[in-house]
Order: structure tokens, then C-alpha cells, then sequence
């Protein structure tokens, strides 16, 4: 690992042990030691190069780096620890014993699909550095048909009351019933619920969201609460991508149509 110096909290998280929200009272409660001297401070800057850091006894040694999807459940939040007690979507690795992994962006308790999970936080960055402007993609069933004039309020989009502006990069109709359809929406910026604030801005309420994409690496067909591994191509192009998104053909856009259909009760299928 390059040396830089990073605080202390923030090492415990870098180093695969636990989240910096954890670190803090294990540090504060004098159960780590950096260079053999016991810190309180978990702001204190180390170097992850140099510094031997120990934690109850135990030297720390950095984490091989870790990447991966999960297709998030709707009703999951992404946080490690709810103080209502409600599920995470931290339940899904609980069994695999990984090292602390911190997710790379959210998805609210309502969404679901592609969600990625590292122990890299420079890698993290650059994926989710405002500038990179990478593409995601979503699919998102609406209590409505959607014309073409409500389709281009998405795209020029709205401003908010307090002061954002939301709109979709790009957006298509999937499919429609005689109530309700799907579009696909890209947006290039990710601001807390962006879809559903927009489309609540336009009278539209949101049925279902699912995230499909990030950037040129695709959920395809990973089972719901399951994760693999990103391959080292996907790996890459995520921070290489920038605006450059993998185009999702219509048949795979059918298939993932398909699933997502396939999950929805019967009674609810009035699409």
C-alpha cells in the first residue's frame, strides 16, 4: 500500500476491521495501539505504510482488496448497524466472512438491485468522484402511463425547494400496460433519491426501482440477495468509464423485464 497518512478511525476501515462509526469507542476505549503506544484520538493521522497498528494485541495487516456486487432486496437499508433494528443489507454477507466492507454509493430501504461493496476506499473514490460523471441505469415502474411531455420534464428536469436540481441523463419507455409502465432512466449524478424526488416533483409515484447498471457493468441475471465478485475487467472499467456507459441492448433489457416480472405477484400485475 502507498504511504499517505489517513486518521486513525479511518485506518481501522482501510484495513478491513471495521467501519470508522465502529472504530471510534474501540479507540476511544484505549483498545488500540499505534507503534505501541496507546491513542484516544481517532482523528490522530497514521501512516498505513510505516505505522504497526494493534488492536487488543492483535497487529492489524492490510486487507486484500475486495470487490463486489450485490443485488440489493427492497426493504434492506445500506448501513451497518440500524438503530431501529431493521435488516441491512449487511445480512447478505453476514455468512461469508469478509473483512469490513463499506458500500460504494446506497440504495434507500424502497430500491433495489446492483449494489457494490469494497474495502479499497481509493478505489471507491474515483467510482464515485462527482466529476467521473458515471452512468446509472434503472428501471422504475410508475402509477401512470408517461407521455412524451412528461418524458421531457424528466430530462430538463426540476428544481427542488431546497435548491437541486433533478433530471434524467437519459430515459426510454420499456413497457407499458393499461395503468402503469417501466421506463429506463440514466442519470449521470447520483443525489439522495433522485428518481423519486423527481418524479414526485411531476405528480408520478414511483412502484417499483430497481438499479440494473453502474456504469458498463451490469446486474444481469444475480439472483436477488446474492453477490459474486467483480471480474478485473469490470474492476477497471469502472474507473475508467467515465461518461462512457455499456449500452443495454433491448434483448437484455427483456430479459431483466422478464425477471423483475417474474418476482412481482400475480395480483399485482396489472402492467
Amino acid at each position: 500500500m502507498d504511504h499517505h497518512k489517513v486518521s486513525l478511525a479511518r485506518a481501522l476501515s482501510k484495513m478491513g476491521y471495521c467501519s470508522r462509526t465502529k472504530a471510534q469507542p474501540l479507540i476511544r476505549g484505549g483498545h488500540v495501539r499505534v507503534n505501541g503506544l496507546p491513542l484516544r484520538d481517532g482523528e490522530v493521522r497514521v501512516d498505513l505504510g510505516r505505522d504497526q497498528i494493534e488492536v487488543d494485541g492483535r497487529r492489524l495487516t492490510s486487507a486484500k482488496g475486495i470487490y463486489l456486487m450485490l443485488n440489493k432486496p427492497r426493504g434492506l437499508v445500506t448501513t451497518a448497524s440500524d438503530e431501529r433494528g431493521r435488516k441491512t443489507v449487511y445480512d447478505c454477507l453476514a455468512k461469508a466472512g469478509f473483512p469490513w466492507l463499506s458500500p460504494v454509493g446506497r440504495l434507500d430501504k424502497a430500491s433495489e438491485g446492483l449494489l457494490l461493496f469494497t474495502n479499497d476506499t481509493r478505489w471507491a473514490e474515483k467510482v464515485l468522484a462527482p466529476e467521473a460523471h458515471l452512468e446509472k441505469t434503472y428501471h422504475v415502474q410508475v402509477d401512470r402511463l408517461v407521455d412524451g411531455d412528461l418524458r421531457q420534464q424528466m430530462i430538463n428536469g426540476v428544481t427542488t425547494e431546497e435548491g437541486d436540481l433533478l433530471k434524467a441523463q437519459r430515459l426510454s419507455l420499456l413497457r407499458r400496460g393499461s395503468r402503469h409502465c417501466w421506463l429506463e432512466v440514466i442519470l449521470d449524478e447520483g443525489k439522495n433519491r433522485h428518481i423519486r424526488r423527481l418524479l414526485s416533483a411531476l405528480g408520478v409515484h414511483v412502484l417499483r426501482l430497481v438499479r440494473v447498471a453502474i456504469g458498463p457493468v451490469q446486474l444481469g441475471n444475480l439472483a436477488k440477495g446474492e453477490y459474486r465478485f467483480l471480474t478485473e475487467g469490470e474492476k477497471r472499467s469502472l474507473i475508467k468509464a467515465k461518461t462512457q456507459t455499456k449500452e443495454i441492448s433491448p434483448r437484455s433489457a427483456q430479459r431483466t423485464q422478464r425477471r423483475i416480472r417474474m418476482e412481482i405477484p400475480k395480483k399485482n400485475l396489472n402492467l
